[in-house]
């Protein structure tokens, strides 16, 4: 809990995985939120929290079940605005007196709904003869509304797709308006706190940098922080942002652990040693880690390797420089929600990422982690209030265990060297066309399969290289990137001619989902 007292929204989480959107759409508008477990909500909580509006987010549970998730009364007898998005309409019409049917008329995807009556929800939207195109993803249904509540927009498979008792505030939506498939969702939501919950929408980055520092300062006192830099914008925004906080009492640890980009290293030194003059230990733990993963195939296990040898080698770093008492990292929300369930119960995991989940015991650390409520383009934003330069905070994301993941099977330094020259090759081709920019996040892989192929008049048998680039605005969807093919055809040619044990490329032209951005 902050201790500046901004107009504040609470979004009620029911286990939804685009949940944190909401947030980040709340935010863009100028209105600080944060997001709780909805049993944790309770009235006790709500008089600490003291919001101005409550959203209940969508989630995986059937409001049918005799289990289910239900929000604690306190939230309808407030008197603050209420709006439930998809779970949380469905769970509000039950609780208010309404009936949720199971299964027959479910929507997934794209649709279009029709207002029927007039509403500040709808300001700026349902233009002259037009639909309004949103994103569906419910298999239960709201059959019977609640007493005061009336239709506001439906559509052919949602009777019921926007309803609203405007005596008291409450709003309910079919559709999910968090995700950028509905097209005037943000819109939507702004209508919701500014027209309708009043805000005035006085959070922003400054804001948040000046709470953040004062947060780090609160959290560190005296204390020694320790911070893994990996070379990511990340964790770089995160050790600008701590040195602003506690200055020297911070000190940076570069682990080269062999699997970096070309140049990447003297890169970071340099930017930080010399143009922000935070101490940093650059540590060349190549061999270490190499090492370690020979014979290695499976991703999980690269993953956890990976992230043990970092605990270790900051570990070891600490010791030399006389003991740390808190770990920084520059942990994202996309990395939580993909290794934790957001409601604290059995989650599918989706990958590993080596700064979640906690330090061993032995470590006597905390943990200092002032973006893990950030998603990337926010941590851009901030990088840039912090004054660090747009070619570094506009950086395509770079995983932690760096080029590990894109060499699928066994990794060599052989290998990671084919790579590298070849991802380089591929990344100058994309500024050089002026589209680096357009693009979220482009990468080589190195795919375990050789072909034959014909050099000179020689037989060749080497290896495939596959090229990724993705859209995205969050990193929790993503599209492929349309290089002409005479792009491709030309990184093709290069990579062939230049990089030694290459033969062929591929494009890879997957979305996510069903894909992940990454091949491991």
């Amino acid at each position: 809990m902050q201790e500046t007292r901004h107009e504040r929204a609470l979004i009620i989480d029911f286990g939804s995985q685009v949940t944190q959107l909401i947030a980040r759409r709340l935010r863009e508008s100028g209105v600080y939120c944060e997001i709780h477990p909805f049993n944790k909500v309770d009235a006790t909580f709500l008089d600490q929290y003291d919001p101005r509006a409550i959203i209940l987010s969508g989630g995986p549970a059937s409001v049918t079940w005799a289990d289910s998730p239900r929000a604690d009364s306190a939230v309808f007898t407030r008197g603050v605005p209420v709006l439930g998005i998809c779970y949380g309409q469905q769970v509000m019409m039950a609780q208010l007196g309404g009936r949720v049917e199971t299964g027959t008329s479910r929507e997934f995807g794209r649709a279009f709904i029709d207002g029927v009556s007039d509403d500040p929800l709808f300001e700026g939207l349902f233009a002259a003869d037009l639909k309004e195109e949103v994103w569906m993803s419910h298999g239960d249904h709201v059959a019977e509304m609640a007493p005061g509540f009336g239709v506001i927009a439906r559509s052919p498979g949602a009777p019921f797709a926007v309803i609203a008792d405007p005596d008291r505030r409450f709003y309910g939506t079919q559709f999910h308006p968090e995700v950028v498939h509905t097209v005037h969702g943000a819109r939507l939501l702004r209508n919701f706190t500014h027209a309708i919950a009043g805000f005035r929408g006085d959070w922003t980055m400054a804001t948040y940098r000046d709470e953040a520092i004062a947060k780090i300062r609160a959290q560190v006192g005296s204390g020694r922080v320790i911070c893994g830099l990996s070379g990511g914008v990340d964790s770089s925004v995160a050790a600008v942002l701590i040195h602003e906080a506690i200055g020297d009492q911070l000190t940076c640890v570069y682990v080269d652990h062999g699997l970096m980009r070309a140049h990447e290293s003297e890169q970071v030194v340099g930017l930080f040693r010399e143009h922000y003059n935070i101490p940093l230990v650059h540590v060349d733990a190549s061999d270490l880690f190499l090492g370690q993963l020979a014979g290695v195939s499976d991703p999980e296990r690269k993953r956890k390797i990976i992230g043990g040898l970092f605990i270790d080698v900051f570990e070891a770093e600490a010791r030399k420089i006389g003991g740390a008492d808190f770990l920084a990292q520059g942990t994202l929300y996309p990395d939580v929600i993909e290794s934790v369930s957001a409601i604290g119960g059995p989650s599918v995991t989706i990958k590993s990422h080596h700064n979640v989940g906690g330090l061993p015991e032995r470590m006597n650390m905390q943990l200092v982690e002032p973006l893990r409520d950030l998603f990337k383009d926010e941590v851009r934003a901030l990088g840039r209030e912090l004054g660090l330069p747009q070619a570094f905070v506009g950086r395509h994301p770079f995983p932690g265990p760096g080029l590990a993941i894109r060499i699928p099977g066994e990794i060599t330094a052989e290998k990671a060297d084919t790579l590298r020259k070849a991802d380089a090759i591929y990344i100058e081709e994309i500024r050089a066309a002026g589209l680096y920019d357009e693009i979220w996040q482009a990468f080589s892989v190195l795919l375990p399969v050789n072909t034959v192929g014909v050099m000179g008049d020689e037989r060749t048998y080497e290896a495939v290289l596959a090229l990724r680039a993705v859209t995205s605005t969050d990193g929790m969807t993503a599209d492929y990137y349309p290089f002409e093919h005479d792009f491709l055809g030309r990184v093709a040619t290069r990579i062939i001619n230049q990089v030694k044990g290459v033969n062929r490329v591929v494009y890879d032209v997957t979305s996510k989902p069903p894909g992940t951005i990454e091949w491991e």
